[in-house]
């Protein structure tokens, strides 16, 4: 009976025992899930010039920005959750374990954002100028540098001069130019640009196998060929009008010639 009461008195001491060590096992547990963290962290992106990010503890509720080299720090539990937020990344949530807070840097990475443009319309104005807006009467001439230069070497200049009884006076340019020969110069460079041009329209439109095949020119003489067509005034025309069918008629007569005064030449 005496040890009967002895061991239900001991069972009775061991319960108080049992619950204060559970407690104390539940509260270190619990402390230990609750340690805040000194976390270091950087921020990496392809983005040039990246502005900084702001790096938020949803937990907390407490944030910090990254500086101009992407680094941050901020205290944190395991298990809180991260969001990085930046006009010119997507947004990205993460949520820390325990290796992540332990780590010496927690590098994330984060991608550019990718802004879609509104459907842009493109309006052709090409309708719109001086002649539709009634500036000229009709579209002005458009010169090549030849020509400007001897327009200018050549306009007659009226100019007011209110110490003249006529009420004005004539430019000395043009007459001085035409006196020093500048002028017959200007005409001659006018004449050889326009026949340089005409050799390149002859040779953008047509490959040198047309020569040699279609007009039968030796392949040592369409070099000459080109020349010699280039004072054809009608093959000018054809060229300028875009008339490829006169332009191939033309230049089969002017072959024809070429040809014979080789021939003629040999003799």
């Amino acid at each position: 009976m005496q040890n009967s009461m002895l061991t239900f008195e001991k069972k009775t001491l061991m319960k108080p025992l049992y619950l204060v060590f559970a407690l104390i096992i539940s509260v270190t547990g619990f402390s230990q899930s609750g340690e805040l963290f000194f976390l270091k962290g950087k921020v990496v992106t392809t983005v040039k010039e990246l502005r900084e990010v702001n790096v938020y503890n949803l937990r907390s509720e407490s944030s910090t920005a990254t500086d101009e080299t992407g680094n941050y720090s901020l205290f944190v539990k395991v298990g809180d959750t991260l969001r990085f937020q930046n006009l010119q990344t997507e947004t990205k949530k993460i949520v820390l374990t325990e290796a992540d807070v332990k780590k010496s840097l927690l590098v994330t990475q984060l991608l550019p954002k990718i802004i879609e443009l509104e459907e842009v319309e493109i309006q052709d104005h090409s309708n719109i100028n001086a002649v539709s807006l009634g500036i000229l009467d009709k579209p002005a001439k458009k010169y090549t540098p030849a020509e400007r230069r001897l327009k200018t070497a050549t306009d007659l200049d009226a100019t007011a001069s209110a110490g003249m009884m006529a009420g004005g006076s004539i430019g000395l340019d043009p007459i001085l130019n035409a006196i020093s020969g500048r002028t017959e110069m200007l005409k001659k460079e006018l004449e050889v640009e326009r026949k340089e041009r005409l050799i390149t329209k002859v040779e953008n439109q047509f490959k040198p196998e047309y020569f040699t095949n279609r007009l039968k020119i030796p392949s040592e003489y369409v070099k000459g060929f080109l020349y010699y067509i280039a004072d054809d005034s009608k093959l000018d025309e054809y060229m300028k009008k875009k008339n490829k069918g006169l332009a191939k008629f033309r230049l089969s007569e002017l072959a024809s010639q070429y040809l014979t005064l080789l021939k003629n030449g040999k003799e």
